[in-house]
């Protein structure tokens, strides 16, 4: 079955992120885990891509397993996630987050 095909795919991974308390990060992995997807990690931030605008669903709490942000440093959304995160509290260094102490 296609991503298409499977409805609520989208929203199920949805309703997982916007659950990720302020302060706290989780890995893709997690996300898919939670949301049923099994090790469907990299399907993850093709569902955060299509959020809608205006939403309230608090993408940038969503790292990689290893603490790194995903997205290229120095990029413009790279430096909105690590904004975010700090923002709540969440220490990123060089890039990444302990995920020992912030991980959800």
């Amino acid at each position: 079955m296609s991503d298409e095909q499977e409805p609520g795919k989208d929203q199920k991974i949805w309703q997982v992120v916007a659950a990720i308390p302020p302060g706290k990060v989780a890995s893709y992995g997690q996300v898919a885990e939670m949301a049923g997807l099994g090790r469907q990690a990299r399907y993850i931030g093709r569902a955060l891509g299509k959020l809608p605008r205006g939403h309230e669903i608090p993408w940038y709490r969503v790292i990689r397993s290893n603490g790194q942000i995903a997205f290229p440093q120095g990029s413009d959304i790279y430096h909105e996630q690590v904004s975010r995160l700090q923002a709540e509290g969440v220490e990123v260094v060089n890039g990444r987050v302990a995920m020992k102490q912030f991980r959800w």
